[in-house]
C-alpha cells in the first residue's frame, strides 16, 4: 500500500515537474500560419516602400529596409516551427535546428537594435535638429545598420550552442528542459544586452522627445500627435513583442525547479509567439503610422493601380481584336468607362 502511494506521489511529482503536452497547440499552429500568410506580403510591400524612401535619401528608409529584411529571413524558417509545434517532435536534425534558432534570435536582436536606432534618430532630429543634422545622413544609417547586423551575428555566434538547443534523443529543438548550465548565463546575457539596454535607450528617447515636444510651441497639434504616435508604436513594439519572452527567460533561470516548469513552459511558448508578432508589427506600424511611410505606401498603391489598369486595357484590347477576327460583336469601351471603373472612389 505504501509502495502504491509512493508511486502515485512520484507520478504526480513527475507530472508537475516536467512540461506536459500542450493541448492548445492547434491554436499556436493557426496563429503561426496567420503570421506567415500576412507577414510575407506585408513585409515584401514594406521592403518596397522602404526602398523608395532610400531612393529619396531618407535615412529612416535604411532602418526600415533592414527591419523588413530581418522579418522576411525569420518568416522563411517559420514553416519548420509550425511543423514542430504540430507534431511536438523535431524531424530536421541538429543543423536545421541551429539555423532556425539562430535566425529566430537574429530577428529578435536586429529588430531591437534597429528600433533603438530609429528612436535615437528621431531624438536627434527633434531635440537637436541643428547640432546633429550632418550626422543624420543615409551613410550613417547604413553604417549603423551594418553594425547592428554584425553585433547580432557575433552575439548569436557566442550564445547559440547546438548542444544547448537540440535534444537528439527526444527530438526537441530550443524548448529543452531543464536548462543547460551555460544556458542560465546565456539567458541572463540575452535579457540584459538584447532587451534591457535597447528598452532603456528607447524609453529615454521617448521621454526626452515628449518633454521637448510639449515645450516646443511651434509644433502644431497634428505634428505632436504624429510624433507621439510614432514613438509610442516603437515603444509598444519593443516592450510588447520582446519584453515578455526575455522576462520569461529570466523566470526560467529563477524558477526552473519543481513545481513551476509545467505552467512556465506554456507561458514561455506564448511569449515566443508574441515575439513573432514583431514580423507583423513592423510593416503595419511604420508604413501606416509614419507620414512618410503613408505617403510612400500611397505612391506604391497608385503605381500598382496604374499597372493593373494598363494590363486590363491590354487584355480588353486583345479581346476586342480577337472578337473582331471571329466576327463577334463587342461593347465599345470608352475612356469614360475606364474612369468610372478605376476611379479612386471605387477602390
Amino acid at each position: 500500500m505504501n509502495i502504491t502511494v509512493d508511486a502515485m506521489n512520484n507520478s504526480n511529482e513527475t507530472d508537475d515537474c516536467y512540461p506536459s503536452a500542450n493541448p492548445e497547440k492547434m491554436v499556436f499552429v493557426g496563429l503561426q500560419l496567420a503570421v506567415i500568410l500576412i507577414g510575407i506580403p506585408s513585409n515584401v510591400f514594406f521592403l518596397f516602400v522602404s526602398y523608395r524612401l532610400i531612393r529619396q535619401k531618407n535615412e529612416l528608409g535604411v532602418y526600415l529596409f533592414n527591419l523588413a529584411l530581418s522579418d522576411l529571413l525569420f518568416i522563411t524558417c517559420l514553416p519548420v516551427w509550425v511543423q514542430f509545434c504540430l507534431y511536438d517532435e523535431w524531424y530536421h536534425g541538429k543543423t536545421v535546428c541551429f539555423v532556425c534558432v539562430f535566425l529566430l534570435f537574429t530577428n529578435f536582436y536586429t529588430s531591437a537594435m534597429l528600433l533603438s536606432c530609429i528612436a535615437v534618430d528621431r531624438y536627434l532630429a527633434i531635440v537637436y535638429p541643428l547640432k546633429f543634422c550632418t550626422f543624420r545622413k543615409r551613410k550613417t544609417a547604413v553604417s549603423m545598420s551594418i553594425a547592428a547586423w554584425i553585433f547580432t551575428l557575433v552575439f548569436n555566434a557566442i550564445t547559440v550552442y547546438p548542444d544547448m538547443i537540440y535534444d537528439e534523443e527526444n527530438l526537441i529543438c530550443l524548448d529543452l528542459f531543464p536548462l543547460h548550465e551555460k544556458q542560465i548565463i546565456v539567458n541572463t546575457a540575452r535579457f540584459v544586452v538584447g532587451f534591457l539596454v535597447p528598452a532603456l535607450v528607447v524609453g529615454f528617447c521617448y521621454c526626452r522627445i515628449c518633454l521637448d515636444v510639449k515645450r516646443n510651441q511651434t509644433l502644431g497639434s497634428m505634428e505632436r500627435q504624429h510624433v507621439f504616435r510614432l514613438l509610442g508604436c516603437i515603444l509598444l513594439t519593443l516592450y510588447f513583442c520582446f519584453g515578455p519572452v526575455h522576462i520569461m527567460m529570466v523566470m526560467r533561470v529563477l524558477l526552473e525547479d519543481c513545481p513551476y516548469p509545467n505552467w512556465l513552459f506554456v507561458g514561455y511558448k506564448v511569449c515566443v509567439f508574441l515575439s513573432m508578432l514583431n514580423c507583423l508589427a513592423d510593416p503595419l506600424l511604420y508604413c501606416f503610422m509614419s507620414r512618410t511611410g503613408q505617403a510612400s505606401a500611397l505612391n506604391v498603391l497608385h503605381i500598382l493601380r496604374r499597372t493593373w489598369k494598363k494590363e486590363c486595357q491590354k487584355e480588353m484590347e486583345n479581346l476586342r481584336q480577337s472578337n473582331q477576327i471571329l466576327g463577334t460583336a463587342t461593347v465599345p469601351i470608352t475612356e469614360a468607362t475606364f474612369r468610372t471603373v478605376f476611379s479612386t472612389d471605387n477602390l
